[in-house]
């Protein structure tokens, strides 16, 4: 990950949105773009564009949970120790050379789930909190990501007929869906498809995050997203406002048209879409 690294594509374009849903009194979501080197870091906007250049860029989406303000809180910690830790991570991954990047990954995700434990085990406001988080690293040569909880990940590149999910839903019934046993309906109406099996925080004394990588191309899209999303929108659906965001409510963000819809047909939950375009 050398940053004289030519860049695969020219850059980026992004929208983020929440919405608390229709029920929960409070958000317990949060999300964060950065722009980033071993030096310094820029917060982006929840809608804007840059071009590839010497910086890395960052997404993040996070669900928090635990009694009173303690979800709520713990996501927002989750995606704001990524600040810190990541100009480090990309120092680490140059030393050691791409090829470990993976356990760089391994060892940021470690330290906000030891930073969420502590809180959660010092503080009487925010015992037991936990928090999901998915992470997107676009660096020249490839998007790394790192994974945790039932948050979710998607890829719809440029030249692919269909969507695909990269992350793994880290529950009992986001294995039985993977390995066939369930189809996408019945995983849906499943009663303990909200029961995580991972998370950041809580009791958890360790955690080990899927990590991976994904090929980035010109007119890739992918879309970070909290479970509200997909509570009310099947991947066909998601795939088809990517793949014709104009089609409902022109002018506003890929972001806000995704978690507008979804909060309309759900809304049950508190609901994040990130969209990120590659350009």
């Amino acid at each position: 990950m050398s940053t004289a690294s030519e860049a695969k594509f020219n850059g980026l374009q992004w929208s983020g949105r929440t919405d608390p849903g229709k029920i929960r009194p409070n958000n317990e979501d949060a999300f964060l773009g950065l722009q980033f080197d071993a030096r310094e870091v820029h917060h982006l906007g929840a809608i804007g564009e840059a071009p590839a250049g010497h910086m890395d860029f960052a997404f993040a989406v996070s669900d928090g949970m635990g009694g009173a303000s303690a979800g709520e809180h713990a996501s927002r910690v989750a995606v704001q120790k990524l600040t810190t830790l990541l100009p480090r991570a990309r120092t680490q991954s140059v030393e050691r050379a791409e090829a470990d990047v993976a356990s760089v990954l391994g060892e940021l995700f470690a330290k906000v789930h030891d930073a969420l434990a502590y809180l959660g085990g010092s503080d009487e406001e925010c015992r037991g909190m936990e928090a999901t988080l998915s992470l997107c690293w676009f660096t020249p040569e490839r998007m790394w990501f790192g994974h945790v909880g039932d948050s979710r990940i998607y890829h719809l590149p440029a030249q692919a007929k269909t969507i695909r999910q990269l992350s793994h839903d880290d529950t009992h019934v986001g294995w039985l869906l993977r390995g066939g046993k369930i189809n996408e309906r019945e995983a849906r109406s499943h009663p303990r498809r909200k029961v995580l099996q991972k998370a950041l925080g809580g009791r958890n004394q360790f955690i080990t995050p899927q990590v991976d990588s994904a090929a980035c191309e010109p007119g890739d899209i992918f879309l970070l997203c909290t479970d509200g999303l997909v509570e009310g929108l099947h991947d066909t659906h998601i795939e088809e406002f990517l793949r014709s965001p104009e089609s409902t409510r022109p002018g506003a963000s890929p972001a806000t048209r995704l978690v507008d819809e979804s909060v309309a047909r759900n809304g049950h939950d508190n609901t994040t879409a990130l969209v990120i375009r590659v350009v």
